[in-house]
């Protein structure tokens, strides 16, 4: 009686029932979009599919997650320069979140090493690559002038966050060091800057900027929203429709030689805004 009130765009949504081949395909299709090329690899060769993409193509966007991953801005640059030339001239809010990301690591590393010439680097830097953006728009001025602002967060503070993060420990005293600033040194943001070059190069290249499986997630999610809002009777939890209710993912979870996009699977994709999909599916997001 309740079902009525949909409209039939929002029953076809919520009644989407998706094959084993429908699911193998999706799954290909963001290990190659999110850059896992060994877990592609494999994942292809166990499900006997045929990928429509080079998996040396993804190569490059893994060596430019890597590096940003790792910290080392300037070669994640560098290589975005040699795969596009005009990626970073023509988006620059995607250069000067680089940047920035790349003037705190040269912040951090002042302050986590001896060498005291490394403090005047990190200002000179920022001077010469952050200042020109200042003008440009009043964001990047406060997220310059947020940046700038670690220089004067204490030596045992960045200590302190340093052995959190090598120990994986919780981060309740790093936010206490570092207040407002703390989201600069956490580890997410690399893991963001990261997935915003993915989705850019991958726009620059005529691709989707996010795997299919994501899009079908969110519009499912938006589809049991809205009969819940209107009243309908619905399970407390609801599957994706699977063949068998299965909770497919490709062998490995993504670990098959790739380096993982956000880390913690679960967790993570919670915290970068993808719960809905860590909710539906035990993919890595």
């Amino acid at each position: 009686m309740a079902a009525a009130t949909l409209s039939p765009f929002e029953r076809r949504v919520a009644d989407t029932h998706i094959s084993k081949t429908d699911v193998n395909n999706l799954i290909m299709d963001y290990l190659i979009t999110e850059g896992y090329p060994s877990a592609a690899q494999k994942f292809a060769a166990e499900a006997n599919i045929q990928p429509k993409s080079d998996f040396s193509d993804i190569q490059e966007r893994v060596q430019i997650r890597e590096s940003i991953h790792r910290g080392d801005l300037q070669v994640a640059i560098e290589l975005i320069n040699e795969l596009n030339p005009d990626l970073l001239d023509t988006d620059k809010k995607l250069h000067f979140s680089l940047l920035r990301l790349q003037l705190v690591e040269l912040i951090r590393q002042s302050f986590t090493s001896s060498d005291s010439a490394l403090v005047g680097e990190a200002i000179e830097f920022a001077q010469n690559n952050l200042a020109p953006y200042a003008p440009l728009d009043a964001q990047f001025k406060n997220d310059l002038e947020r940046a700038m602002a670690l220089l004067i967060v204490p030596k045992e503070s960045w200590n302190q966050a340093s052995s959190s993060r090598s120990t994986g420990s919780a981060t309740s005293q790093v936010q206490n060091d570092f207040g407002a600033l703390a989201e600069l040194v956490d580890p997410s943001l690399r893991r963001k800057v990261a997935k915003d070059v993915n989705e850019a190069i991958l726009q620059s290249q005529d691709e989707r900027r996010e795997a299919n499986i994501r899009y079908l997630v969110r519009a499912r999610a938006w589809a049991e929203q809205l009969a819940r809002d209107k009243k309908i009777d619905l399970p407390e939890n609801m599957s994706l429709g699977l063949d068998g209710d299965e909770r497919t993912s490709p062998s490995g979870n993504g670990h098959n030689g790739d380096t993982e996009m956000t880390g913690n699977n679960g967790e993570d994709a919670t915290r970068s805004g993808d719960a809905e999909l860590a909710r539906y599916t035990n993919i890595p997001s």
